[in-house]
């Protein structure tokens, strides 16, 4: 019997389909075909011991698991529930007539418990364009597509409810994510600003500067600070993310999407209501800025988890070189794109740059006599920073320690 069931992969922040199709024939052995990683091979272990331990058993048949399509790379650990649901179903040894209706993903743990997995905005989106009754994920996973209501998304902790909800014979509204109590904990504990998050006001002085930054929220345009260790640059740069305007629907869902394929969190119960703060060691590699990784598993970096937000890059001038070029073309373009060998993925990288420098090597040139450099080493030290890098930097702005 040939049994198949709706999955997903995510490219970039959208997911394209994948089908998990279960047969069992005469013969002996599980033989799992699709191009599939390291991961999902040992899936099998995993998914075997998860049914025995909810008393299914394993036909002595051969069973053949072929993800779909063939020529895609398949990676993760999301496939376990879809594998064991084609392993009941393909046995006959329980009746899902509702199996084929639902995009189903998740992790699974030895005792059938379910672990959650990376990408659900994509996923439930996808769900919606195949015209599917809705999905089914882990409850972890499950609460950052609260706000798609316009499809059911059920968050389910064990194999178990996944079977309920498959069996069509049962009231299983206790198990739609917003039903659960999960998710109204979660609401309960959520914070009402991101803890990164400084109050502009709690800023004394600085009036020439915090109206520079003030003009540069308003417009989205990158700033540049440049001044003496403890005249406030950082403070000031944290406390700008506050004081840019409110998200739209649009925006949230981007952003809500990167940090979702990326396995963060942003918000922990929907959309991200607040934008990014993203501030990055000075030591970070071009990868860790742009985003990579190895084949097709390529991950979004700094530029872009800092999408609709702020990109704070302290010590501007003691960066790579490398690194600093690097931004230009996200600045410019607004998105980035990452080529290898077997893979090109496009993320957006539509963020504001602030970055703070000191003035000169020892930090301290326009503070009375305490700079020591010379000349020739002030001006070496702010050219560092490109034509083309500054070009892209609209307001710079110098600050001076309050007194």
């Amino acid at each position: 019997m040939l049994v198949t069931i709706h999955s997903a992969k995510c490219v970039g922040i959208e997911a394209v389909p994948i089908e998990i199709e279960t047969d069992i024939q005469l013969g002996i052995g599980i033989h799992l075909v699709g191009l599939a990683d390291a991961a999902v091979k040992e899936s099998l272990l995993r998914t075997v011991t998860a049914l025995q331990a909810r008393g299914f058993h394993v036909p002595g048949k051969k069973i053949i698991i072929n993800l779909a399509p063939a020529d895609m790379h398949k990676q993760g650990s999301g496939y376990d529930i879809p594998i064991a649901l084609g392993i009941i179903a393909a046995s006959g040894q329980r009746a899902m007539p509702e199996l084929e209706k639902y995009l189903i993903m998740g992790e699974l743990g030895l005792d059938a418990g379910v672990r959650p997995v990376s990408g659900a905005l994509p996923m439930v989106e996808l769900a919606q364009k195949l015209g599917l009754k809705g999905c089914i994920l882990p409850e972890e996973s499950a609460l950052e597509a609260v706000d798609y209501t316009e499809s059911l998304v059920f968050g389910v902790r064990t194999l178990d409810d996944v079977l309920r909800i498959l069996s069509g014979d049962e009231d299983v509204s206790d198990l739609l994510i917003w039903n659960t109590e999960t998710y109204a904990r979660a609401v309960r504990e959520q914070p009402e600003r991101p803890l990164s998050y400084m109050d502009f006001a709690d800023i004394i002085g600085q009036d020439g500067a915090k109206r520079g930054v003030e003009i540069a929220c308003s417009g989205g345009h990158n700033v540049l600070l440049i001044g003496a260790p403890g005249s406030g640059k950082s403070s000031i740069a944290k406390a700008m993310a506050g004081i840019l305007p409110p998200m739209t629907r649009e925006e949230s869902a981007v952003t809500s999407k990167v940090y979702s394929v990326a396995g963060r969190s942003g918000s922990g119960v929907g959309l991200m209501r607040y934008r990014p703060f993203r501030a990055p060691h000075i030591s970070a590699s071009k990868a860790a800025m742009l985003g990579g990784g190895s084949g097709e598993n390529i991950l979004p970096g700094e530029v872009s988890l800092a999408t609709n937000g702020v990109l704070f890059a302290d010590e501007f001038c003691e960066a790579p070189k490398s690194t600093l070029e690097a931004l230009r073309g996200p600045m410019e373009d607004r998105k980035v794109t990452i080529s290898r060998l077997k893979a090109k993925i496009e993320y957006p990288a539509s963020f504001m740059l602030v970055a703070a420098s000191n003035p000169c090597p020892c930090g301290y040139y326009g503070e009375g006599d305490r700079c020591t450099c010379t000349v020739g080493q002030r001006l070496g030290y702010l050219s560092k920073l490109s034509g083309p890098l500054m070009d892209r930097i609209d307001i710079q702005l110098f600050i001076e320690k309050s007194l």
